[in-house]
């Protein structure tokens, strides 16, 4: 089976189930330069192979070590690791820190990570149901939660993993970020990839299924329904993207609108300030509200000059990426 970068959990899960044996590295905490956040992980077999990163690379041959070590007494163990500026440099650091991590081996004896539990996580991935990973790192007790448990409810909504005030790792799972493109023209040729590169889910939604061809989209997933109702079928949350790109307010509407009465973070629609400014009457008159109409970017992207598809694929990615962390223009 394939499986993407970013999908280290399925991947261990794949190695044990093998026979391979497979252990899991989790970053804990870091100070100094971090390439790899708190929560980023790391898939070791049995056999010395790695996907996911915890580091750099400056630490990564140590923590193949101590997996294979942990796999032999099944034993999960913390390490803490200090990168000298000189080390960090050669693998492209600015500067030298600290990081601390958890390797578990999966294993169904305790104190192991369960395989039960790690294919309880796969399935929550999978359903795109967010879920966490809550490890005690003195007694290796570990539980699953939900974004409804309400000592967790802030971590899920920053996305982000660590240390909570008693001391246990929380490891996120939220559902894969998506990006919904609305319209197969040149500008969503370059942006497809470039989103699943930088981590998301892309989907292709266009009708016209001469314009949304394999041949011209190779490998990327199509939806073929009108968009209004690709949208209800995939379903909008926060943690989805939606751009339109064709330019015809009979495919681009519809999706607006289904958009803006969702919770996607980012909604970001082609076209020039005239078009923004007729397309606003429309929706004006389909009954939206201007505090609805203001969660719009248009025209997409950041302006930075972009004149080529691949360029303004480049300023729309960016404008993503700037609405999802938060940054200010």
């Amino acid at each position: 089976m394939t499986y993407r970068h970013d999908q280290i959990p399925e991947i261990a899960l794949g190695w044990h189930k093998d026979g391979r044996g497979a252990a899991l590295a989790t970053v804990i905490e870091t100070w100094g330069s971090a390439p790899r956040q708190a929560g980023s992980q790391l898939a070791i077999s049995g056999d010395g192979e790695i996907m996911g990163s915890v580091s750099g690379g400056c630490v990564e041959g140590a923590v193949v070590m101590d997996a294979l070590d942990a796999l032999r007494d099944g034993t999960p163990r913390v390490l803490e690791f200090g990168v000298s500026d000189d080390t960090a440099f050669e693998v492209g650091l600015a500067c030298g820190g600290t990081i601390r991590i958890l390797v578990e081996p999966v294993a169904d004896a305790a104190p192991a990570l369960s395989p039960f539990m790690l294919a309880d996580i796969v399935a929550a991935r999978a359903a795109r149901r967010a879920v966490a990973c809550v490890t005690d790192l003195t007694t290796w007790a570990r539980w699953l939660a939900g974004p409804n448990d309400s000592k967790l409810a802030a971590q899920f909504r920053a996305d982000r993993s660590g240390l909570n005030n008693a001391g246990q790792l929380v490891t996120l799972h939220n559902p894969p970020l998506r990006l919904i493109v609305i319209g197969a023209v040149h500008i969503a040729q370059a942006l497809l990839p470039m989103a699943r590169l930088a981590g998301y889910d892309p989907v292709l939604v266009d009708p016209r299924e001469a314009f949304g061809a394999q041949a011209r989209f190779p490998g990327e997933t199509i939806n073929h329904d009108w968009p209004d109702e690709a949208l209800a079928t995939l379903g909008l949350d926060a943690r989805s993207a939606v751009v339109t790109l064709t330019h015809d307010s009979k495919l681009d509407d519809p999706a607006i609108i289904a958009a803006l009465q969702s919770d996607v973070f980012y909604l970001g629609c082609l076209g020039s300030t005239r078009t923004h400014a007729k397309r606003l009457e429309r929706l004006r008159a389909a009954g939206l509200e201007d505090a609805q109409l203001a969660r719009i970017h248009a025209p997409v992207g950041l302006n930075i000059g972009a004149r080529t598809p691949a360029e303004i694929a480049v300023a729309t990615l960016a404008q993503i990426t700037q609405a999802l962390r938060g940054a200010r223009a």
